[in-house]
């Protein structure tokens, strides 16, 4: 039988696709991206732009054909069956990796390229992308010999087993734990939604006539947002803080602590390998940001303009919570809960009265009129051809496919969608490619993209209704999908997201939540489920008089969680997990206003910085955050559905992807370098 991960289609053969699939497909993937990269090193005396980059870049393009399904599938149906196929490739995958960054032969053809007479007739994105194909050889370790090259490809392998061991145990922690009760008075106050919900998974489960309450992210806010039994709040908050860690209900049975020790020592081993003084410097090697002295007056800059408006918000919660609900002193279970009373009184704002107004259909329609307002772009949903039969394969029956299209009816990419939380799916929410644009074989591949979220499914027969955080989030991922899909690169190891600094990808994702927060905008994207009617004026304002409530509490919140980030990937790696609690402790002691309870594990579950790319590296949200409320604000000047901005803003730095420093983009778009203000301004911290 033909394996459908090697069928070259257009786009993956979800329906076809099953585990035993995985390891014959990368093992031929691996041998035939092996062969020609041996080919080209036998082959050329002159290597050339389109006898040694450009089958490079189809080399790539042939990985990824074959992993981007493997790795997905891990993702959001994480069966036994999926958990052990992604693990039996992962090896093959980065031995492959290591091996392609380390080949000495291939990297002295590129650098023969690069010191050719030819080189200077190559376009600045071919220049760009030798550069940067140099610079990854030597973060790669191709100058290593003998023992220290083995021990290299050693540690490479071992940081891929021990990311997706820690993400694998928060997965499990969060599915092994639930609340049941028989009696609904445990759960006053939860709105209709989590308690349908709530009912439902009891079927689910064999538990009729009960509420079976998860650590699923919709479940868990809600609890702790509207939860009127304290110890309730109490159980949901011990039982998530302490997901995959020595402490809580499952302590100890999916214990991250040994995992995070080894990744941390092992990246810092990694970096000392290559002459770097830390894993920080490692990581900051590829990202605008140039030390990590220059990302520590960042964060702790952004702490000093934020840190007055969190102490004033936290008394005016505690002040409240004493006057108005009788509690005299504040349990860390407690925030969530008494700052939604707080909100609802000083603004009347209830999320769950907003809902109704973002039913799900609504606000994607009116998201992609918002693209099509300001770029020009028509999204198109695709679900059965002109027989009535599905038009693409997916993984679930909740997918949704669509198709993007320019003023001129030129297709520009596709993207998969996959909103509601189930069992067995990741949490979060989150972008990836399936496909990237680039040439190969001479003909154009359209780039094809996932995205992810984990919002609350809809009832039987209902319409899904979105909180407007929610909304918040879909905008974010779509811009990331905007990012990849409405490239103008051909070369793949610049287009779209490819290339482009880890601390300014987030600028496109953060730039499109602010239409969320326009007048002109909340019209296209509201629609009460029932009346039929947009949000009205006066929830709108008040929405909007609540956009920066506790802001300067959220700020620092962040700034905690990058400062433990690029604290602990810059100094000597902590020998146990007190050390590691040590580390987290003291950036809590010097920005935080909230300190949480002494059994709160929040980094066994720090995905983002353990088994995502954000290690070193978490400080880029509120570093592209600078970025993208810079970019608004000339949305702003000029109109906030300005086509005039947003066509500037597509040709010069999304349709750019990474074939020039983010740096440069930002100036050819905004005629000067960032400054802070605008996100300061935005924040209500100025």
């Amino acid at each position: 039988m033909k394996n459908p991960l090697l069928s070259h289609s257009r786009l993956p053969l979800f329906h076809q696709i099953e585990p035993h699939h995985a390891l014959t497909a990368v093992q031929e993937g691996v041998r035939q991206a092996n062969e020609r990269i041996s080919a080209l090193i036998t082959s050329l005396l002159e290597p050339s732009w389109d006898n040694l980059m450009q089958p490079l870049d189809e080399v790539s393009a042939l990985i990824q054909e074959v992993w981007s399904p493997i790795g997905h599938l891990n993702a959001v149906k994480n069966t036994p069956e999926w958990r052990d196929a992604y693990h039996a490739c992962l090896p093959i995958l980065t031995q492959f990796s290591t091996q392609l960054g380390q080949n000495h032969k291939l990297y002295q053809k590129v650098l023969q390229l690069s010191q050719s007479a030819s080189f200077s007739s190559l376009s600045m994105i071919q220049k760009k992308i030798i550069h940067d194909q140099l610079r990854d050889f030597h973060l790669s370790g191709v100058a290593l010999k003998g023992d220290k090259k083995r021990r290299y490809a050693d540690i490479q392998q071992r940081l891929s087993v021990l990311g997706a061991k820690f993400e694998e145990n928060v997965l499990d922690a969060t599915h092994h734990w639930c609340y049941v009760t028989d009696n609904p008075r445990d759960l006053a106050g939860l709105p209709e939604h989590i308690l349908a919900f709530s009912r439902q998974k009891a079927v689910d489960k064999a538990r009729e006539g009960c509420y079976l309450l998860t650590l699923d992210a919709p479940c868990y806010i809600a609890v702790m947002k509207y939860a009127d039994n304290a110890d309730l709040r109490y159980q949901m908050y011990h039982a998530y803080t302490t997901r995959a860690s020595d402490q809580g209900p499952s302590a100890g049975q999916f214990d991250n602590t040994a995992v995070m020790l080894e990744l941390v020592q092992l990246k810092q081993e990694l970096a000392h390998m290559l002459n770097f003084k830390h894993y920080a410097d490692y990581s900051l090697a590829t990202k605008m940001a140039g030390s990590v002295n220059d990302v520590m007056e960042f964060l702790l800059t952004l702490a000093k303009q934020s840190r007055a408006y969190a102490e004033k918000e936290l008394m005016e919660l505690n002040t409240f919570a004493n006057d108005h609900l009788g509690m005299e002193a504040l349990s860390a279970w407690d925030i969530a809960y008494v700052s939604e009373k707080l909100q609802q009184h000083q603004y009347s704002v209830n999320e769950e009265l907003l809902r109704s107004y973002f039913p799900i259909d609504r606000v994607l329609s009116g998201m992609f009129a918002i693209i099509d307002h300001i770029y020009g772009m028509r999204v198109v949903e695709k679900a059965t051809g002109p027989d009535g039969v599905l038009f693409v394969e997916v993984w679930h029956p909740d997918v949704r496919f669509f198709e993007i299209y320019d003023a001129g009816e030129t297709l520009r990419g596709t993207f998969y969608l996959d909103l509601f939380a189930r069992e067995g799916k990741r949490g979060g929410a989150w972008m990836d490619d399936c496909r990237s644009r680039r040439v190969v074989d001479g003909k154009m591949v359209i780039p094809v993209a996932y995205l992810n979220a984990n919002f609350s499914p809809p009832q039987a027969g209902q319409s899904a209704l979105l909180t407007h955080d929610d909304v918040i989030t879909l905008f974010h991922e779509f811009g990331h999908g905007l990012h990849h899909l409405l490239t103008q690169i051909n070369e793949g190891q610049v287009s779209g997201i490819s290339g482009v600094e880890w601390d300014a990808v987030e600028l496109p994702s953060q730039l499109m939540e602010n239409f969320c927060w326009q007048k002109s905008c909340i019209p296209m994207i509201s629609s009460h489920v029932e009346r039929q009617e947009a949000l009205p004026e006066s929830l709108f304002q008040a929405m909007l008089n609540a956009k920066n409530f506790q802001s300067g509490m959220q700020m620092l919140r962040q700034i905690e969680f990058a400062l433990f980030d690029i604290t602990l990937y810059s100094q000597v790696a902590p020998n146990d997990g007190a050390g590691l609690q040590s580390i987290l402790d003291a950036v809590r002691q010097q920005v935080s206003v909230i300190i949480p309870p002494q059994f709160n594990r929040f980094q066994h579950s720090f995905c983002h910085i353990f088994s995502g790319g954000y290690s070193a590296g978490y400080y880029s949200y509120k570093w592209a955050e600078v970025l993208s409320s810079d970019v608004f604000l000339a949305f702003e000047e000029h109109g906030v559905l300005s086509r005039k901005i947003g066509e500037k803003f597509l040709h010069t730095i999304l349709a750019r992807g990474g074939s020039q420093p983010m740096m440069e983009l930002f100036k050819a778009f905004r005629g000067r370098e960032p400054n802070v203000d605008a996100l300061l301004r935005y924040s209500g911290l100025r």
